[in-house]
């Protein structure tokens, strides 16, 4: 393994990868039609599909003859640049760790999701422009990761989910000051506008709100709406004059019903959904990611004591087990749905669990797989360059042993990963 991520390594350094190659796939998924193509040959030229055909096994093609191909699976809610760990490792980090002491466990972190087939995501949320960074940084070649979309600093009400002074000491909260509109805190329609604005100069993609209480920050309530609609209102105008897409942290109903009113792209988590707010996603044709995954460990950490705070051990308990049914609710429904996990919240690279949780709640494997590819691209605006393996499309090719129609968590155990021609993981 360590040999492994060393190759990946010096490739995603040098930015290396052979101007023309051909993989040869014993099988091809067609996520749009759901239908296998059998023994087809992909040529790849300088790190973009250009053709799709009958295979030819010609000397030097990458051999998967053996195994099945799929595009590189697309998480939309991650956060790179941290993982979950006991309360008392949390309080230590936040009174020794440096910026750069978080950046360089982000390599890691990064590496894992991409040797895990997830070529692209999109990361919701770090401290100091640490997500905006590390993007740079891979794109640059500098570090192996998935393609990243950052939001930069979530924005947040004072006390509210995102806020990154809740619960400091006053001699602490003394010493950093006030947060405002700059670091993502904002109580005011203008305020509002300023972070969004402060989000465009950080180097974002998109602007991620919590429009409701969350479940692993230092107070109280988890779910409780915290942005009043005027608020929201100027958050999403101001975004969209800056061609940004808004996701929206929310758990409580109301909160949702205020972020999906004010034009959000996407709710996040979405656990306490009730009949009006599915009314509300049908009107407004807005998306769904609701990381299972996240839910399912944060329940499960809860069980352990001394592994949350005292604040934040009732709201794991209580929200956690809801997450994936709540899913099932939403897909019955016809909710348009795109696959995230919150990773980070649980072990970066376990993300492809999620493919199992959304099929036990009753999602067929492909369309759980589109989730993860076709509509996820759809929600980044980048339907004509990902989530597909077809012409004129990145080069991001995946491979498992096995049929993952018959058996989703096969995508747990992922081969091959090739991102815009260069491969990172072989069989």
């Amino acid at each position: 393994m360590k040999q492994l991520y060393a190759a990946g390594l010096m490739l995603a350094m040098t930015g290396a990868h052979a101007a023309t190659q051909t993989v040869d796939c014993g099988r091809l998924l067609d996520v749009k039609s759901g239908a296998w193509r059998e023994r087809v040959s992909i040529v790849v030229e300088n790190g973009v599909v250009k053709s799709v055909g009958p295979m030819t096994q010609a000397p030097g093609n990458i051999d998967l003859s053996r195994h099945a191909c799929l595009p590189g699976l697309i998480d939309m809610h991650v956060h790179l640049t941290g993982e979950t760990q006991p309360v008392v490792d949390s309080y230590r980090d936040r009174l020794t760790a440096d910026t750069s002491d978080l950046a360089y466990r982000s390599i890691k972190y990064a590496q894992r999701t991409l040797l895990a087939g997830f070529t692209t995501v999109r990361d919701l949320g770090a401290q100091d422009g640490l997500n905006v960074s590390l993007k740079r940084a891979i794109a640059a070649g500098d570090v192996p990761g998935p393609r990243m979309y950052t939001a930069g600093k979530s924005i947040a009400t004072t006390g509210g989910h995102a806020d990154p002074t809740n619960n400091l000491s006053h001699f602490l909260g003394e010493k950093i000051g006030t947060p405002g509109p700059e670091q993502g805190v904002i109580d005011s329609p203008e305020q509002g506008r300023q972070a969004v604005r402060a989000r465009y100069k950080e180097g974002a993609d998109l602007i991620k709100i919590t429009a409701t209480g969350g479940v692993l920050s230092q107070a109280a309530n988890g779910h409780n709406s915290q942005y009043t609609e005027d608020e929201l209102k100027a958050i999403v105008d101001t975004a969209k004059d800056y061609g940004f897409r808004v996701a929206a942290h929310a758990h409580g109903a109301e909160g949702m019903k205020r972020a999906l009113r004010a034009g959000v792209d996407s709710i996040e988590h979405g656990t306490l959904m009730d009949d009006e707010t599915i009314a509300l996603f049908k009107k407004t044709g807005h998306w769904y990611v609701p990381t299972i995954s996240a839910g399912r460990y944060v329940a499960d950490k809860a069980k352990i004591d001394g592994y949350y705070s005292a604040l934040v051990q009732p709201k794991a308990a209580a929200i956690g087990p809801q997450l994936q049914a709540t899913f099932a609710r939403a897909h019955k429904a016809g909710v348009k749905i795109a696959f995230g996990t919150d990773a980070g919240v649980f072990p970066h690279g376990e993300n492809a669990k999620e493919f199992g949780y959304m099929v036990e709640a009753g999602m067929s494997p492909v369309e759980a797989i589109r989730a993860a590819t076709v509509h996820a691209a759809n929600l980044l605006d980048q339907s004509k360059r990902l989530g597909s393996v077809e012409a004129g499309f990145a080069a991001d090719i995946i491979a498992v042993e096995g049929d993952p129609l018959r058996d989703v968590k096969l995508l747990e155990q992922v081969k091959f990963v090739m991102k815009e021609g260069v491969v990172y993981k072989k069989p």
